[in-house]
């Protein structure tokens, strides 16, 4: 990667390039079983809400352009997943193969550590290899596999699941 792409927090100016990133991600490929691209007030409520919690939203900056970004949401809205986040990573496509995405997780995992999560689950559509390779570069673990969950450009798709323990995971309870 350029050792001028910065890695940063996300604004809502960022709002368009995430939203034409991930439009490109739904519309190509399977790590995403949406179908339809997110609208760009979606994209803006998906930033305030990370910010709104405290949850991190990072993007990766090269020069004066957007070329990847990550955040990390509660695994599931029950309250006794409030220490569990899952994360949604994605690069441009232009810009594949360059160590963005690994330096994108790699920073998720110490904010969201940051912000007291104690494990952090990627759900990865489609099974896609790259993503799996990316999350084992970043210590990941395969955790399980729903086998043809999604259909999506006339096929039927798993979702792999990989978890990481962030801080002392488990070790001992969160403070109250």
């Amino acid at each position: 990667m350029d050792s001028t792409t910065a890695i940063r927090s996300a604004t809502t100016a960022d709002a368009p390039a995430i939203a034409a990133i991930y439009a490109h991600h739904v519309s190509q490929g399977t790590a995403t079983f949406d179908t339809a691209p997110r609208s760009l007030a979606a994209t803006i409520a998906k930033i305030d809400e990370c910010r709104s919690r405290h949850w991190p939203f990072l993007v990766a900056e090269g020069g004066d352009e957007i070329v990847g970004y990550a955040y990390a949401t509660q695994f599931r809205d029950r309250p006794a997943y409030g220490f569990a986040c899952e994360d949604s990573i994605y690069v441009h496509p232009s810009h594949l193969s360059r160590g963005i995405g690994t330096r994108l997780l790699t920073a998720l995992v110490s904010d969201a550590t940051r912000a007291g999560f104690r494990q952090m689950i990627a759900v990865i559509g489609g099974g896609e290899p790259r993503s799996i390779a990316l999350h084992s570069r970043v210590g990941f673990r395969h955790a399980g596999r729903l086998h043809a969950v999604g259909r999506k450009f006339g096929r039927w798709l798993d979702t792999v699941y990989l978890q990481i323990a962030l801080g002392s995971g488990d070790a001992d309870p969160p403070p109250d």
